[in-house]
């Protein structure tokens, strides 16, 4: 059997406020094996953007595990295998899209030679060979996301997390990214992503997670979530709604 590509086992995130503490996540546990297109549901504020910093290591947990290809997040190093698109990127304004894709290769220990090689791919799969030489400071956010992407992916990773990678695309945009998407499938990739275009997620994924308040309401494959007489749209809506009527109740 192979190792996972992602683990996270009885994860627990709290957030202080004043003298308030807040749950972000209670217990949650989410295995992904390699080659999966996992994708990870919930309302705003359920824990889908926590759980993805964790993972990175840019928050720590009060308690839990998390791993990346058998490596402990925390305490391995790990970075190199994964390849990450947050919501909404940030770049260097002063740089070009060509010289924002060799840093993020050169930090990645990547040698001049396949950098030289993977970025005019890159810009070109990507639809921004001809704004190679273009400041970013001059992108619209579509074409950030877009440049988001191929930085995600100068290093071949082979593990990509995504959060909302389709954010501020339009359609021809969202089609893009969804056949980059099957494309990295094909080739072996891990891609665990959230996204509030539940179309997209019946689309690509494998199976699927469903959070809300910080707890895992589902994990599995999305045919064993929907209902006999509804698309995902109506079972992932009336699944939260129920949640959140037992909370108050």
């Amino acid at each position: 059997m192979s190792i996972p590509a992602i683990e996270i086992n009885r994860l627990t995130k709290s957030f202080s406020s004043g003298r308030k503490r807040s749950n972000a996540l209670c217990d949650l546990s989410i295995t992904i094996a390699q080659g999966e297109v996992f994708g990870f549901l919930g309302p705003n504020g359920a824990g889908k953007s926590t759980t993805i910093k964790l993972l990175l290591r840019f928050l720590k947990p009060d308690s839990g595990r998390l791993a990346i290809m058998g490596h402990s997040v925390g305490v391995d190093e790990f970075r190199h295998q994964i390849g990450y698109l947050s919501e909404f990127p940030f770049f260097y304004d002063h740089l070009t899209a060509q010289e924002t894709l060799s840093l993020s290769g050169r930090l990645s220990g990547m040698g001049k030679e396949l950098i030289n090689q993977r970025i005019p791919m890159l810009l070109k799969r990507m639809n921004l060979a001809d704004v190679a030489d273009r400041k970013v400071s001059g992108f619209s956010k579509g074409m950030k996301q877009r440049l988001g992407m191929a930085n995600a992916l100068i290093h071949d990773p082979s593990v990509l997390i995504f959060d909302e990678p389709m954010s501020g695309l339009d359609p021809v945009g969202r089609h893009q990214i969804k056949s980059l998407i099957c494309e990295l499938k094909k080739g072996g990739k891990t891609i665990f992503f959230s996204s509030h275009i539940l179309s997209d997620i019946e689309v690509l994924c494998d199976r699927i997670g469903i959070i809300n308040k910080g707890i895992l309401l589902y994990t599995g494959s999305l045919g064993g979530f929907l209902a006999e007489d509804g698309g995902l749209e109506e079972r992932f809506i009336k699944v939260i709604e129920e949640d959140n009527n037992a909370g108050a109740a």
